[in-house]
């Protein structure tokens, strides 16, 4: 799905200081706020899985700040509220999973025009899915299980990134290191370390992708993985078919986990989509099975997304319930 550029605004001017006294050169000097602009999203939905309670939940609501100035520095930060609100069948109203978490925090300086550096806390560049993963971003409310399981969501670190264009086409590279390890841990996740990697894209007709990434797991094994990661978005006529594919190895060359999804977006007319997703993930003695997805979207503007889908497949991944999803997401 093409990125959609995020509504945003810009915070008011402070009010100025007495008119009297002020020197002349004062009306042109630039204001603090001048730069800042403030923008987000959020999204709400239910889940009605086969076994199990239906569900009702405030997913996320999502805060971006930004400011880019007349200087080669420019600041981004994402602030997400995660599960503020949720209704359970079984349970009613709760706010136990409610949690504060700092998706991204970084400075990006610009040494040319092909050169950037990265400082901060950024999304994780592996693949496509994990830096378009938004809700009003993406096609569907469930999250295929490779884009956010094999790997860590987001880096504490350092980051060189730039595009290079040939022609018709675009080359894009990002170098990443880990320099802090992540001090927060979400339910059933992963938490690693000692990550380091790359990922190049060749931006043309099928927009390919390369990941290539070395890590660790957090955990009393200290697992070491080389991951090789594949990612593609192409369109057919008015269809847009993407998917992703990763392998991880241990250093001892067996098999760490892999996971693929492909996805079909079709158009139906007055802005509904029908979505197909089908996709495979597995972790040694931990998980493994399959998913499909078939469902609609519809964008009711280009700023709020309606999703419904039916979720299916082998019964054993329990980060990924088989039933009916439906959510409603806004960028603001």
């Amino acid at each position: 799905m093409m990125m959609k550029k995020l509504c945003i605004f810009t915070f008011a001017s402070v009010t100025s200081l007495l008119v009297l006294c002020k020197p002349a050169w004062a009306e042109d000097a630039p204001k603090f706020t001048d730069g800042f602009k403030l923008g987000g999203y959020s999204s709400a939905g239910i889940s009605i899985p086969r076994s199990g309670a239906t569900e009702a939940a405030v997913n996320e609501v999502s805060l971006i700040l930004s400011w880019e100035g007349d200087s080669r520095i420019k600041f981004f930060s994402e602030l997400e509220l995660e599960q503020p609100l949720v209704f359970n069948e079984d349970k009613r109203f709760n706010r136990n999973n409610a949690h504060f978490d700092l998706e991204r925090f970084y400075f990006d300086y610009n040494l040319s025009e092909k050169i950037n550096v990265r400082a901060g806390r950024f999304l994780n560049p592996a693949g496509r899915w994990n830096l378009l993963h938004a809700a009003p971003l993406v096609w569907t409310t469930t999250r295929p299980l490779t884009t956010s399981q094999l790997f860590p969501v987001s880096i504490n670190g350092l980051m060189l990134y730039g595009a290079i264009p040939h022609n018709d086409q675009n080359f894009e590279y990002s170098f990443f290191v880990e320099t802090l390890k992540d001090q927060y841990q979400d339910n059933n996740e992963t938490r690693f370390k000692n990550v380091a990697g790359a990922h190049l894209t060749l931006n043309n007709n099928y927009n390919l992708g390369l990941t290539l990434a070395t890590l660790t797991e957090n955990t009393p094994a200290s697992l070491e993985y080389r991951m090789l990661g594949l990612d593609f978005l192409t369109h057919i006529k008015d269809w847009e078919i993407s998917g992703e594919g990763f392998q991880r190895f241990t250093n001892s060359g067996n098999d760490g986990g892999s996971g693929a999804y492909l996805q079909s977006a079709a158009p139906l007319g007055n802005n509904w989509h029908w979505i197909t997703r089908i996709e495979t993930f597995q972790r040694p003695n931990v998980i493994s099975g399959e998913r499909w997805v078939l469902g609609f979207t519809k964008h009711i503007t280009p700023t709020q997304l309606l999703k419904m889908e039916y979720v299916g497949g082998s019964d054993n991944l329990p980060d990924a319930p088989r039933g009916f999803v439906a959510s409603f997401a806004i960028l603001f």
